[in-house]
């Protein structure tokens, strides 16, 4: 069996979407599934069970000799929130039960870390493991990923194979319920769709021009290609980041959603929010060496492939994969 936590989520739904594509059914999905608008994303696929996240912890302690493997990929991602305590319950302290039980029962473990630990990016964007205490996250979600990958980093037991992904910008089907935390093209989308302009952060550093912030945009069928290499390739623990190592900027981003709705290009600059304008990156971009270190020679998807495939196969028809 295969375990998939949150996996009624954004990301994590695309991965049973990726194995179900491979053949793997005996799935255990494990969420808050009361949750209605999430419902889509895991409803179809083909899994064995369901368990709630409450619950996890027992259900494996009776079935852990079943399971092959655990994809950690639920937790609090909203980088908008500044309560603590509630990323030390979801980020910080499930997940050391996650990591303490797939020691003790030997089991391999993917988790999900994030491009939000490197903040400002004082100390570059490199998955070296030695800059991580160094790390200055600029908001608490950031912080309780980054808290967790240094308590990984120094537990003497570990499980036989691990591997922290420091997810960069993440777009793609199934981040239909996020809110306010889905992706730009996603908002991108609806705002041309339902008014024919696009609504850009402008620039509050005189280094960057309105709209030339840099963020690399990753696709998510990428994300899931790169977690499927590493349950198959159980050779090399560690953390890794997860980008295309290619940065884009928004205005040509917002060049690509235009090109594909087939718009007139109409952007419209408005200052960054201040409740998040004080933790706003202005570039990332991921080194992606130490994957390719190890063996991982796909391809990322373009910024212009993979809008075009978000856009016109899901987004047009409010389609799921």
């Amino acid at each position: 069996m295969i375990v998939v936590t949150g996996a009624a989520g954004f990301i994590a739904s695309c991965l049973l979407f990726k194995l179900n594509q491979e053949g793997f059914s005996d799935l255990v999905l494990v969420d808050d599934f009361s949750k209605i608008n999430k419902k889509y994303n895991w409803e179809n696929k083909k899994y064995k069970l369901t368990v709630d996240r409450a619950h996890f912890f027992t259900w494996l302690q009776e079935n852990q000799q079943q399971v092959e493997i655990i994809f950690h990929l639920g937790a609090r991602t909203d980088t908008t929130e500044f309560n603590k305590s509630v990323f030390d319950e979801l980020n910080l302290d499930y997940s050391k039960q996650v990591w303490n039980a797939c020691t003790q029962y030997h089991i391999p473990l993917i988790y999900a870390s994030s491009a939000a630990t490197y903040g400002n990016g004082e100390q570059g964007y490199n998955d070296d493991e030695r800059i991580i205490p160094d790390l200055r996250p600029l908001n608490p979600y950031g912080n309780s990923k980054n808290e967790f990958d240094k308590w990984a980093l120094a537990q003497s037991k570990k499980p036989f194979f691990w591997a922290g992904l420091k997810f960069f910008n993440v777009y793609g089907p199934n981040e239909y319920h996020k809110g306010r935390m889905a992706s730009v093209v996603f908002h991108a989308f609806h705002q041309i769709k339902n008014s024919g302009e696009l609504k850009l952060f402008r620039s509050h550093k005189k280094e960057y021009a309105d709209g030339e912030q840099l963020r690399d945009f990753i696709y998510v069928k990428d994300v899931v290609e790169v977690c499927y290499f590493l349950m198959n390739n159980r050779k090399h623990s560690g953390i890794y980041n997860l980008g295309t190592g290619k940065a884009a900027t928004f205005n040509h981003l917002a060049t690509q959603i235009f090109k594909a709705l087939d718009i007139a290009e109409n952007i419209i600059y408005i200052d960054i929010p201040e409740d998040i304008r004080d933790t706003y990156q202005y570039f990332t971009e991921a080194n992606m060496s130490k994957l390719k270190s190890i063996g991982y020679h796909g391809n990322f998807l373009s910024v212009e492939e993979g809008v075009m495939d978000y856009i016109k196969n899901y987004l047009k028809d409010t389609r799921y994969c």
